[in-house]
């Protein structure tokens, strides 16, 4: 093993194969029939459940619940299918602790409760494992719609409009579908081909065909999709990466946090990956988290993240800080980057104390230095070049209703879509939506 006499501390192979194996391993293992029965019957079956409201794909969770404790698995993932198509990847992803399991009344009571995210995972993963799609296509329309991404937002999207009997063409420029869901979220939290096997499941609908390497301005047109197909969803995300605005920031090593974790989660050897001795990852959301602990993970042997505000104000939840911080990430708070120092490569990161008051966010006069060989860029992403004639609104695709645009016969839904946050249950939702209402409107029940 050789170093680089620019990248000194950045190496492959920190860790060997059975440590990478274990650190990598599934975080939250899949109950078994007995634990699944136990933690349902924990559920008091809310007739007005908060847990319910609090889901943005609205899945009757005292019902999937109550389906699980009959001993009625794959009952029970019909119930979240018919709501959340991709309820297999959101039941490892989601924040239910934020969302459903925040407002469960056993939370509000005891400051337990109910296990709901694990619960859906054993009810999808039971079906899904026995190889069953639980829906049928419609009579075909003779309607044709083209998805352009190939994310939760528009797998979401494709399989609502395939059920309903249209035609439906994905473009997508990466070589493989899911999205964030194959390239952007934490391998321990969907290891193995978790996210590949749940869009083959989901294509068994019929009626839907991907084509890859084609995006807006890359073999494909907004006009030219509209005059081939009889609808066109817009699900593109955000591809567009912050700039730190910071001196040396193009120094080598300073990288975005967005394809680190892409790299990683793609890796055939893990072994093989180069990663830091010092590694200070630059934001405060999931993306953060998600490349801090998987550095750390790696063998990187010290690790930190530097938000410019306070705790407080961290997109990533308090559930996913403590996990940071049990991995051994050091998080601080209230800095700002202003210049990365280094001969060719990151050597070190200047912060300035920030202080955030009522007219926004100001530098203090005094700084500090974090020792860096790998700086990693997590402060969020960005629509990567507005799409013609659609109106932009707050650096998104400005949407009405159910995610229609400005421009007729186009929709958007996802990340790049105006309004909502940016998470794959809440695309997922969008995505349906979206769907539903180009249903309403090809078929000319739109109100």
């Amino acid at each position: 093993m050789t170093n680089s006499p620019l990248t000194p501390g950045i190496v492959a192979g920190r860790l060997g194969a059975e440590a990478l194996a274990g650190n990598f391993a599934d975080i939250a293992p899949r109950f078994d029939a007995h634990e699944a029965r136990v933690a349902a019957d924990r559920c008091y079956f809310c007739h007005d459940a908060p847990c319910m409201t609090a889901c943005p794909t609205t899945i009757d969770i005292p019902l999937f619940i109550r389906q699980i404790a009959t001993g009625t698995p794959e009952a029970a993932a019909k119930t979240i299918f018919s709501q959340n198509i991709l309820g297999g990847m959101c039941a490892r992803v989601c924040p239910t602790e934020q969302l459903c399991e925040e407002v469960c009344v056993r939370e509000v009571a005891e400051g337990k409760p109910v296990e709901i995210g694990r619960l859906q995972r054993f009810a999808t993963d039971s079906l899904m494992a026995a190889g069953v799609h639980p829906f049928a296509r419609a009579k075909p329309t003779g309607k044709r719609v083209a998805v352009v991404g190939a994310g939760p937002a528009g797998l979401s999207a494709a399989h609502r409009l395939a059920m309903k009997g249209h035609e439906v063409v994905i473009y997508d420029p990466r070589p493989k579908a899911g999205g964030l869901n194959e390239y952007g979220i934490a391998s321990y939290k969907a290891p193995g081909d978790f996210a590949a096997d749940e869009v083959a499941w989901l294509m068994k609908i019929g009626g839907i065909r991907v084509e890859h390497g084609k995006a807006l301005g890359s073999g494909l047109t907004l006009d030219g999709l509209r005059k081939d197909h009889d609808a066109v969803v817009l699900a593109v995300g955000l591809a567009g990466v912050n700039a730190l605005r910071a001196e040396g920031e193009a120094l080598d090593n300073v990288l975005n946090a967005v394809d680190f974790i892409a790299g990683l989660r793609q890796a055939a050897d893990k072994a093989a990956l180069r990663i830091g001795r010092d590694v200070v990852v630059i934001g405060g959301g999931m993306t953060a988290v998600d490349a801090a602990v998987q550095s750390k993970l790696l063998g990187a042997e010290n690790v930190t993240i530097v938000y410019r505000r306070g705790q407080e104000r961290m997109s990533a939840s308090a559930h996913e800080q403590d996990h940071a911080a049990s991995a051994g990430v050091r998080i601080l708070h209230n800095a700002a980057p202003v210049r990365v120092h280094g001969n060719g490569a990151a050597q070190e990161v200047e912060f300035a104390y920030t202080e955030d008051g009522p007219g926004g966010l100001t530098l203090k006069g005094e700084t500090f230095r974090l020792k860096a060989d790998q700086v990693m860029k997590a402060i969020g992403q960005v629509l990567d070049g507005a799409p013609e004639g659609l109106r932009i609104e707050g650096g998104k695709i400005a949407v009405t209703g159910a995610g229609r645009t400005s421009v007729p016969g186009v929709w958007a839904a996802g990340d790049c879509a105006s309004g909502g946050e940016d998470l794959t249950v809440t695309a997922v939702a969008e995505g349906r939506d979206a769907a539903e209402d180009i249903h309403a409107s090809l078929m000319g029940q739109a109100g």
